[in-house]
């Protein structure tokens, strides 16, 4: 049985979210090992990609929570996030 467009665009979703999370994670355990980091370009792009992840990273790990202004940017770029997966999901569904 063929994979259907919509399940491939349900799995790049998956991974995507996957990576965001994966993004603070790594970051946060970088942070803890006196590594050198992810800029916060890097992040924000992340939150681009996979939004609910990263936003999942972030709050889960208590990670860049309370830093301004990436705090209010990261939830413009997880907010602009949403509204393309909603403009996608409209799309295929008409």
């Amino acid at each position: 049985m063929p994979i259907s467009n919509l399940d491939l665009a349900l799995i790049a979703i998956l991974c995507a979210e996957v990576l965001g999370f994966a993004a603070f994670a790594r970051d946060k355990q970088r942070a803890h090992a006196g590594l050198w980091r992810t800029p916060e370009a890097t992040l924000l792009l992340f939150g681009l990609i996979g939004g609910l992840g990263a936003w999942m990273g972030q709050h889960l790990l208590r990670h860049k929570t309370r830093k301004e202004p990436f705090r209010t940017q990261f939830g413009f770029v997880v907010l602009l996030h949403l509204i393309l997966l909603a403009a996608g999901a409209a799309w295929v569904i008409l």
